[in-house]
């Protein structure tokens, strides 16, 4: 059994408690990976130094361990994480029923629960940004109890979402973030990247939008690698659906599949091209692969920062 075919949306009753589930469980299994050694420390304090303000100095620590700690202040975060979650229609396939339990968009706001958790954890600041054809909320970076609890707030009402025929306009939100973020930020984006094909230029321009504005940018690249990229579907007629415009078409599945996959091999290496030509670090996010991943590649490009 893997993850998907494993995974009940009914076990998110509580989105906080299922987050810390999730980074208690990766950071057991980092553990015994490969990455053994890799460094996940969550410190509270900062050594004290003299010359600092004896004000924020933890007492209690000091207690127990005579050494001398200060408190880390919000203000004091080492890291800014926007993540910025693409909530248009195509967004909710798949469609759920007992083979797929789980759609992109609720594997995305699970990923960000997650990763929110564990931005907490490093005493790291967090931001949301929801759009579909417009960007619909934006927070700042902060990483106070009372904002976690509203960032997972949102992100659980995107999981019991279930409207459709929502267009989206990536580049257009993309240009709004880039311009509403004003400090170096990590801008970790969640998409399946479908868009109107001839908007591919302007959705470019604006990843290129946030490098220069010196964001560094993670683009997880959210599907279901069985039915959209392998196109694994029955040989048999289907009614296929745009969850964004509404139009209908049947078809024969084979008759299809290698001009599909073709299509889509091609849009994937236009997208992972221009990613290497703008320093995006592109990850394809497989919904049927779990949270894990979406954790580790963001631990591999902290490391990166140097924070």
């Amino acid at each position: 059994m893997n993850f998907f075919e494993e995974f009940d949306l009914k076990s998110v009753e509580n989105m906080e408690l299922f987050a810390k589930q999730v980074v208690e469980g990766f950071i057991i299994g980092l553990h015994k990976s490969p990455f053994h050694g890799f460094s996940v420390e969550f410190a509270e304090h900062q050594i004290y130094n003299q010359g600092d303000s004896t004000k924020n100095i933890d007492w209690k620590v000091y207690a127990r361990t005579d050494k001398l700690f200060k408190k880390k202040f919000e203000e004091e975060t080492n890291l800014r994480c926007q993540i910025v979650i693409d909530t248009s229609s195509s967004m909710y396939f798949p469609k759920q029923d007992k083979l797929h339990k789980l759609n992109k968009l609720q594997f995305s706001a699970l990923a960000a629960a997650s990763l929110m958790n564990l931005l907490r954890k490093q005493r790291d600041a967090y931001g949301l940004s929801l759009f579909e054809d417009k960007l619909n909320i934006h927070t700042r970076c902060k990483s106070s109890t009372s904002h976690y609890r509203l960032m997972l707030k949102y992100l659980e009402e995107l999981i019991f979402d279930e409207k459709t025929e929502k267009t989206t306009a990536l580049a257009d939100s993309l240009h709004v973030v880039a311009d509403r973020i004003h400090r170096r930020s990590l801008v970790v984006i969640f998409s399946d990247m479908l868009d109107d094909p001839e908007q591919n230029e302007k959705l470019f321009a604006a990843l290129q939008h946030l490098k220069y504005n010196k964001h560094e940018v993670v683009l997880f690249h959210t599907l279901d690698s069985k039915l959209e990229l392998e196109f694994e579907f029955e040989n048999r007629p289907y009614q296929f659906i745009d969850m964004e415009t509404g139009e209908k078409i049947r078809l024969q599945a084979n008759q299809v599949k290698s001009f599909y996959q073709e299509k889509v091999k091609s849009y994937k290496e236009e997208i992972k091209a221009k990613c290497l030509q703008y320093k995006i670090d592109l990850v394809e996010a497989d919904i049927r692969k779990g949270f894990s991943p979406i954790l580790q590649a963001y631990l591999v490009k902290r490391k990166k920062m140097n924070i």
